[in-house]
């Protein structure tokens, strides 16, 4: 299917979230952690493109994630209406989830929504995620569950999964998967890296049978000194031009 080129018809600005977001589906195909079509990352317009009005960016439903490409992406409002011409719907399941945490969180520019056999695993787990590695100690300095529901479609769910999610940056969406709150499309996509291996690292700790370490309470309590001065809070910010250059080398089709 042919999708008319959107870079001449968008701000530079727009674009150059259009390419990150793009990038974000590339790199989660890459990776391993995409559901056919059926999970999302949205990205939230700046507030100074948009008229102060709440609009973000989403797949097109249909495309599988090694497919999106910048000028494929769906802009839609708060409605879910779509902004501009395609051909592609909206998954509902996924607006009433991403809506409602860009809704109760107007600083998070990305939110990442996985469905991982790890993730999916650990969130069917009663104690969810243990402190038994050092990935683990990153993800529970912010971390928050919400309770299965059914599939997210009824819009009486948000009140309960904006509470849920409170400020936490990591949400186990219960025997549902995983979900990450970032500042950026950088941001919520190492978050996912540490979220995904720390459950990925759970269950084949859980598989051994063997008595497990959990780490200190004390050194958990320090998380977030310990980030502070391990990357000055910019992790994600070191990691994702090298990210970039990985997808350049893998396909730079992303880019259109």
């Amino acid at each position: 299917m042919h999708i008319p080129p959107l870079k001449e018809a968008v701000s530079a600005e727009e674009w150059a979230l259009r390419c990150d977001l793009a990038a974000c589906y590339r790199l989660v195909a890459a990776y391993g952690w995409s559901d056919l079509v059926f999970t999302h990352i949205s990205a939230k317009l700046p507030d100074g493109l948009t008229g102060g009005e709440h609009q973000f960016l989403i797949n097109p439903y249909g495309l599988m994630f090694d497919e999106i490409t910048a000028s494929s992406l769906v802009k839609v409002d708060m409605a879910c209406n779509k902004l501009h011409d395609s051909p592609f719907p909206v998954n509902p399941a996924g607006f009433v989830i991403h809506s409602a945490v860009h809704s109760a969180r107007p600083e998070a520019q990305c939110v990442l929504h996985t469905h991982t056999r790890a993730g999916v695993a650990v969130s069917a787990q009663r104690h969810g995620i243990l402190p038994i590695s050092q990935q683990s100690t990153f993800v529970l300095s912010s971390l928050a569950y919400h309770g299965y529901e059914g599939v997210a479609l009824r819009p009486d769910e948000i009140p309960r999964l904006q509470a849920d999610l409170g400020q936490a940056n990591y949400l186990v969406l219960r025997n549902h998967g995983l979900l990450t709150v970032g500042r950026s499309i950088a941001d919520a996509f190492l978050s996912m890296y540490t979220f995904e291996n720390a459950c990925r690292i759970q269950i084949d700790a859980l598989a051994g049978g063997s008595e497990l370490t959990q780490v200190d309470p004390r050194i958990l309590a320090g998380m977030a000194e310990v980030m502070r001065v391990a990357t000055a809070g910019q992790g994600a910010q070191i990691a994702w031009p090298a990210l970039l250059r990985k997808l350049e080398r893998l396909d730079p089709s992303y880019r259109t």
